[in-house]
């Protein structure tokens, strides 16, 4: 799917206080019809504006998402290194290591503007895109009108943050960081790093088993090595820092009183999906969702295979999303039982 750029020509001002000039957005718009819903997609950390491309078990010819029926926009996210404002295409990177989650959705916004989209009918994140709807649908309540956050939370956790500056110490860690065409042994690492995140023991157990008289080259380990040097090949290390900074600045309360107070001013029907695998997203952080959003639905993907399941759980996932979306009943779940704490 062809992508665009949007250029702004007034300087656009970040949380820090740095301002980027020549500000540019890289989207994907399928276009506007009368009589078509609009389902605006908010990519997860390493995803790019064709969500055709990279979520095709839900958007495309025949899918769930098709472009007969629905308007779909998807934007890159600032910092990234897929056509928006980033690290690669500007010089100054204090300015990008500095971004917030608030910065990512003001930008989301201005496009927004641009393509005159008055009402967004789906909003539809995961992860760290799920991060950037909630924090969405807080700023801007009358326009969204549905709102799917899968496999996320309303405030980046402690447990997350050591995993991102984890990832970011291997960055560092590789002298070249840095450096033009630089860094790429120290994001290999961090990629590994993540990869362990982003799967779960049982998925490893399955899929990287060894026979039992194997002392050496385990599968493991070559797994996660071409994982890691697959992702060199189409990442930056520089927007790989930037990006795990905006998740670990992620959090909705900020500023607002709280994060029950936050969630509580969303106004969109919302359906908040778990993954019974997922560690570095758990259970307890999508309850805290939903117990506060006041008009919310709960939905569960079992899957072993970890975080990384709103990519492969496809059947689960359409049927979420399809009785959320086609029945009007919005039933609210109760996670009394749950040992969690508020955030």
């Amino acid at each position: 799917m062809e992508t665009k750029i949007f250029k702004s020509s007034v300087a656009f001002t970040l949380e820090s206080g740095y301002s980027i000039e020549n500000l540019q957005i890289a989207y994907t718009d399928t276009g506007f019809e009368k009589g078509k819903k609009t389902v605006w997609v908010c990519h997860a950390l390493s995803g790019n504006a064709d969500v055709f491309d990279w979520w095709s078990g839900l958007f495309g010819e025949n899918q769930l998402f098709n472009e007969s029926e629905y308007r779909v926009i998807c934007a890159n996210i600032l910092g990234s290194c897929y056509g928006s404002s980033g690290p690669t295409n500007h010089d100054e990177f204090p300015i990008f290591s500095s971004l917030t989650m608030r910065d990512i959705v003001k930008a989301h916004v201005l496009l927004r503007r641009e393509l005159r989209v008055s009402k967004v009918d789906i909003l539809i994140g995961a992860s760290i895109g799920g991060q950037q709807a909630i924090e969405w649908a807080i700023q801007e309540p009358f326009r969204i009108k549905k709102l799917i956050l899968i496999a996320t939370n309303a405030a980046q956790s402690s447990f997350g943050k050591a995993f991102n500056e984890a990832q970011r110490l291997a960055l560092k860690a590789d002298a070249t960081f840095g450096n033009e065409n630089g860094g790429k042994a120290g994001l290999k690492a961090a990629r590994a790093l993540a990869m362990i995140s982003y799967r779960s023991y049982q998925d490893f157990a399955l899929k990287q088993r060894d026979e039992s008289d194997k002392v050496d080259n385990f599968n493991a380990a070559s797994y996660l090595a071409y994982q890691g040097q697959k992702f060199v090949s189409r990442f930056s290390p520089l927007s790989y820092f930037s990006i795990t900074k905006v998740m670990d600045s992620h959090n909705v309360g900020r500023g607002r009183g709280g994060v029950k107070a936050a969630l509580s001013q969303i106004q969109a029907e919302t359906l908040v999906v778990n993954v019974s695998s997922d560690f570095l997203f758990p259970l307890c952080e999508q309850a805290v969702i939903c117990k506060h959003i006041p008009r919310s639905q709960f939905g569960r993907i079992d899957s072993i295979h970890g975080h990384d399941a709103f990519l492969i759980e496809y059947a689960q996932l359409n049927s979420l999303i399809s009785n959320f979306l086609y029945k009007s009943k919005i039933s609210k779940y109760s996670p009394l039982k749950l040992n969690y704490h508020e955030q």
